[in-house]
């Protein structure tokens, strides 16, 4: 599989990781649309939102569940947006499922 998000779990593509658990890896954005601005993917490959599934829905809790963490150690006590597209027409580049943590200033409160 030729998956830029699944190169950098395995190790092959080097990040700024943030976090890293057996089931989950957080890095830095190297294009940020906030002062931070970090992902959190699943180190096994699932495409996007639509394909959760029973089977595969343990390790998006177990994000859910780390997001707060990773925010709390960047200090976003203010607050920070997580986003996911799905699909192209949503924006979804890599087809990797992945969260976005953005934080750090006032976010605008309009949708793109």
């Amino acid at each position: 599989m030729d998956c830029l998000f699944c190169k950098i779990a395995a190790g092959d593509i080097p990040s700024t990781k943030v976090y890293e658990d057996e089931l989950v890896l957080a890095f830095r954005d190297i294009a940020p649309q906030a002062p931070t601005h970090i992902l959190v993917i699943p180190k096994a490959h699932i495409a996007s939102v639509a394909e959760i599934a029973p089977e595969n829905s343990a390790v998006v809790a177990h994000i859910f569940e780390v997001i707060p963490q990773i925010a709390a150690g960047e200090g976003l006590k203010d607050g920070y947006r997580v986003v996911s597209n799905c699909g192209d027409h949503a924006g979804q580049t890599v087809h990797h499922l992945h969260f976005h943590i953005l934080g750090g200033k006032q976010l605008a409160l309009e949708m793109a």
